[in-house]
């Protein structure tokens, strides 16, 4: 069934897709492609074993007969579609993994494992897989900054609805689909996009889950479209589509006119924690380098933030890993106590510090004006100490580090992968992988060597 509406949104996204697969825009995106694959990297194999990966695995084991494709950080393989789900469960179960913030999640966990999963499957070439990820991160970005913050005010979380679309976009690349078929391959994720916001509420290993949805899903609208399935044309625009039936018609269809690579607009963390406050973490630090004896001295601590970083993010007590995640006067408190916001501090035996209990407790959440009129341009904070002589310290940090006009370093990305992923694969093998994620595309079996080197024997 042939398309009527040669200029519907998927259309245009899809465009933009098959243009990269071509070798178009992103062809010299190696050095975006090096970071954020470090990065996600760097996730994937801390969250190889954690409690949530080990279940995901479990299940699909028993039901998937079909060894195609690598777990990470593991000797075991399961089909493309099982193996991305795990690995992308893997990937965001510390929440340290990267984000763009004028979409509002996370895309390399949802373009990452679909990817090399199927590049793993199809033995895909190392610069059609870096064109490959180029594509899922713009797939995704577009998708999801026409229908940010809207979506985050309506209970979707974009890394799970959007990532489906980047993960589609993606995979399509792989098959080196046309413009048509992509289309058609979004008409279908529409009916696969989904994932709520309710995990906020409790913290529970939902949210864990929404990238390895999006990637597991992303396989199978790519492959469904490449078989001849078709989905509607306008599955944004239309009377029943994205935007009506998500965001109450609240889509943004303008913001398509923005030119630009979503990759090369990715974040990249420094704190394992919900980047809403990352901001706030780093002005916090500043402040707490002026005061001799934090605990003694501070009285008052006021997190200045946008409404999205407020709501669902002021609690003051967890029970669990996510739940201390997603608040932001828990990440306050270990700032201000510790000096420092790493996934310890996070656990239950350090939420039951007396002192940082009692500093969490000093902390007020609020919507700051500025903040909330720079947002989603930027995820700004304006932070308050009120100290026990009656001073008031105060700083406004615009850009967390990690992006805009405070970006990591490349060195800053290589010393994460190496500080994380030298005790788990061993400091040769670690950095032998460092060196070939910068040398992807020149490496003719790059991705054979750098699964080899990731998943070593137990």
């Amino acid at each position: 069934m042939l398309q009527t509406s040669p200029q519907t949104i998927s259309d245009r996204i899809a465009a933009e897709i098959a243009e990269i697969g071509a070798g178009g825009p992103g062809d010299s995106a190696d050095r975006a492609f090096a970071r954020a694959c470090l990065d996600y990297l760097t996730c994937a194999l801390m969250g190889a074993h954690l409690p949530v990966t080990e279940a995901t695995r479990r299940h699909f084991a028993a039901l998937d007969g079909g060894g195609r494709a690598t777990l990470f950080g593991r000797q075991a393989q399961l089909s493309p579609a099982a193996a991305a789900f795990v690995n992308a469960t893997a990937a965001h179960g510390l929440d340290f993994d990267d984000g763009h913030t004028q979409a509002g999640g996370h895309p390399g966990v949802a373009v990452f494992p679909a990817v090399f999963a199927m590049a793993e499957h199809l033995r895909a070439e190392p610069a059609q897989i870096i064109r490959a990820v180029v594509a899922g991160y713009q797939g995704m970005v577009r998708v999801a900054r026409m229908m940010h913050p809207h979506s985050a005010q309506t209970g979707w979380h974009n890394t799970a609805v959007a990532g489906t679309f980047g993960a589609t976009a993606a995979v399509a690349v792989l098959h080196r689909m046309p413009a048509e078929k992509i289309a058609h391959a979004f008409g279908l994720a529409g009916s696969f996009a989904g994932g709520l916001l309710e995990f906020l509420a409790d913290g529970p290993d939902s949210k864990r889950l929404h990238p390895g949805m999006a990637a597991r899903d992303g396989i199978a609208c790519a492959g469904l479209a490449q078989e001849g399935l078709t989905g509607p044309a306008q599955v944004f625009e239309g009377r029943h589509g994205i935007f009506n039936a998500f965001i109450a018609g609240a889509g943004k269809p303008e913001s398509l006119d923005t030119p630009g690579l979503g990759i090369e607009g990715a974040y990249f963390k420094l704190y394992p924690c919900c980047r809403h406050y990352h901001a706030a973490i780093d002005g916090l630090l500043d402040l707490r380098a002026r005061i001799a004896d934090p605990m003694a001295q501070i009285e008052k601590v006021t997190l200045g933030l946008y409404g999205v970083a407020v709501r669902g993010h002021d609690h003051k007590r967890a029970e669990t890993l996510l739940s201390a995640q997603m608040s932001a006067p828990i990440a306050a408190g270990l700032a201000l106590v510790d000096g420092a916001v790493a996934v310890g501090g996070f656990q239950p035996d350090s939420l039951r510090r007396a002192e940082l209990e009692r500093m969490v407790d000093r902390v007020e959440t609020l919507v700051d004006e500025t903040c909330q009129a720079e947002y989603p341009g930027c995820r700004s904070a304006h932070v308050a100490l009120d100290l026990a002589d009656g001073r008031r310290l105060e700083q406004r940090v615009r850009d967390p580090r990690g992006e805009g006009a405070n970006p990591l370093s490349d060195a800053d990305l290589d010393a994460k992968f190496m500080a994380n992923c030298s005790p788990i694969l061993g400091e040769g093998r670690a950095e032998e992988a460092r060196r070939l994620i910068h040398d992807f595309r020149a490496t003719p079996d790059a991705l054979t060597r750098l699964i080899a080197l990731i998943s070593p024997p137990a």
